[in-house]
């Protein structure tokens, strides 16, 4: 009921870009400080202080990741799809300091 006009290839794009996102985020984070750029280490410290107590250890991302690492617009589209996800328990909303985070499961 959920999936309204969203077709699958929509729904795969999605998940190949959230993917795509994590995988570049993940490998910033663990490169070590002096291999990287002016950029890469603002880039490192904005995702370190993203973390919470709630997503240490885990796989996440937020919208503006998204938007860095993929050519994907974060519209209502989006937003819905991002919902089918959460409904059938891929994600995970965790919610807090003016930022949402997309947990992957």
């Amino acid at each position: 009921y959920m999936k309204g006009r969203v077709s699958y290839e929509q729904l795969n794009a999605v998940v190949e870009g959230i993917n795509t996102a994590v995988k570049a985020k993940y490998r910033i984070l663990t490169q070590p400080v002096k291999a990287l750029n002016n950029h890469a280490r603002k880039l490192q410290q904005r995702f370190k202080d993203q973390e919470t107590k709630d997503t240490k250890g885990q796989f996440f991302v937020v919208e503006d990741d998204i938007r860095e690492f993929t050519q994907m617009k974060v519209d209502k589209r989006f937003q819905g799809i991002l919902n089918m996800l959460r409904h059938s328990q891929r994600l995970r909303e965790i919610r807090g300091g003016g930022l949402v985070r997309y947990m992957l499961m």
